[in-house]
């Protein structure tokens, strides 16, 4: 037996001036995160840091600023708002040295809020759908709250807490939010279509979450032996574990299971996943480890990007100066893929914005960030075509990358690199 108190009890041990974690996507502990809010004015100076959290972040309200500031590594939504209204800040990182960050003491954690199944027979509770760098925070926190949700599904992996390690337990039983996809458009479509011709069998997969992976996933049903070795997935991948598309028999990395580090999707997902031994939730530090990577033969990395510049230099976390989303694990499954046996990196993108500004430009826009840079990007793929740019000279690149942009906008693209250079 285990007990329990409130979430506003439980929250009462952080303090002004202390840094919290939370776990990231859909295992964000809502009800934690709101009773931490309604002591907003007793608190000052408290840190909240996390990647990506779905739901309410009503920490992240400027209202709330001298109480809480938000330190994002990877920016969502919900907390984009901050860094323009002086309330959170960004810092770039890895996915795969996040964890790092705390093991290292760059970062001491005061308190780790996080959500987990209820316990087994033998006291065993799970960190659900997302491990990414719970665990370590959980190591190295000097205080962990846990909301245990019976709604959270029970995931095979490293994702394991025994209950006696969690010093404060909170019961709830809520639904976990879902992201549900729309149906992919002519152009991603398009995209999809280019990027899975390009799939061999006995491949392993990684992608984000988005209608142009959905798009490459619809259209993989008659592959054989695929695998998954990805960050994170959602429900667009269940129907080919079903129809024994994606059976992992072919990789080298954690071979006849699906590897990943976090998950989002629908309730149908959550579902499938729970206390189903072919999901292996891992922590980030494993899952998007190049050395890791690479191991798998024909390891496929599909990534999205902001913009691309004529050289091949990819923006992925940045609009001019404005921070929007983060590095995560590109790069990490970019220098994989790229180094696997017969492995291919994409970077996909519809060649324009809604507003039919081209993704591809001569220059990037100034402080774009590079997350990929030059000399590791290999494929670029828009609804036009695919550019190798491996192994290619800048002058090739700029020949490749203009037969896939924007007809509309060639013209212009090439006379303006050629002005500048």
């Amino acid at each position: 037996m285990y007990k329990t108190i409130s979430a506003e009890e439980a929250v009462k041990v952080i303090k002004s001036n202390d840094r919290v974690y939370i776990q990231a996507a859909a295992a964000a502990p809502q009800a934690l995160m709101n009773a931490m809010t309604e002591r907003h004015e007793e608190l000052r100076n408290v840190e909240v840091c996390h990647l990506h959290v779905e739901g309410d972040t009503r920490y992240a309200d400027p209202k709330y600023k001298d109480s809480f500031h938000v330190n994002s590594f990877f920016i969502g939504k919900n907390v984009r708002h901050t860094l323009q209204a002086g309330n959170g800040s960004y810092t770039p990182v890895f996915l795969s040295e996040l964890p790092l960050l705390f093991k290292r003491n760059i970062l001491p954690v005061d308190v780790a809020l996080i959500q987990v199944s209820p316990p087994d027979k033998h006291g065993y509770c799970s960190l659900g759908v997302s491990v990414e760098a719970t665990l370590a925070a959980i190591e190295n926190a000097k205080h962990v709250i846990a909301q245990i949700n019976n709604q959270m599904p029970r995931v095979h992996g490293d994702g394991i807490i025994h209950v006696s390690e969690l010093n404060s337990l909170v019961e709830v039983d809520s639904p976990l939010p879902e992201h549900l996809m729309a149906e992919p458009t002519v152009i991603e479509n398009k995209i999809g279509d280019f990027i899975a011709e390009l799939i061999e069998d006995r491949s392993t997969l990684q992608m984000g979450i988005g209608n142009i992976p959905n798009a490459v996933l619809a259209r993989l049903g008659n592959h054989k032996d695929l695998g998954l070795h990805t960050e994170m997935f959602s429900d667009g991948v269940i129907d080919l574990i079903l129809k024994d598309v994606i059976n992992g028999n072919y990789k080298k990395i954690n071979r006849g299971r699906a590897l990943t580090t976090f998950l989002l999707g629908s309730k149908r997902l959550y579902d499938y996943v729970d206390d189903n031994p072919f999901i292996e939730m891992k922590s980030c530090d494993y899952v998007n480890e190049v050395s890791n990577i690479k191991l798998n033969p024909k390891m496929v990395a599909i990534n999205s990007a902001i913009q691309v510049d004529l050289s091949g230099q990819v923006c992925a976390d940045s609009i001019g100066t404005r921070m929007y989303s983060g590095v995560g694990g590109q790069m990490d499954f970019i220098r994989g893929a790229s180094l696997s046996k017969g492995g291919k990196a994409f970077i996909a993108m519809p060649s324009t914005t809604k507003s039919g500004i081209s993704r591809i430009v001569p220059f990037l826009n100034l402080g774009a960030g590079v997350v990929t840079t030059r000399a590791h990007v290999q494929y670029i793929v828009t609804e036009y075509g695919v550019a190798d740019l491996y192994g290619k000279t800048i002058k090739q690149r700029q020949k490749a990358l203009l037969q896939i942009a924007h007809p509309d906008h060639q013209e212009k693209l090439e006379n303006a690199y050629f002005e500048l250079t």
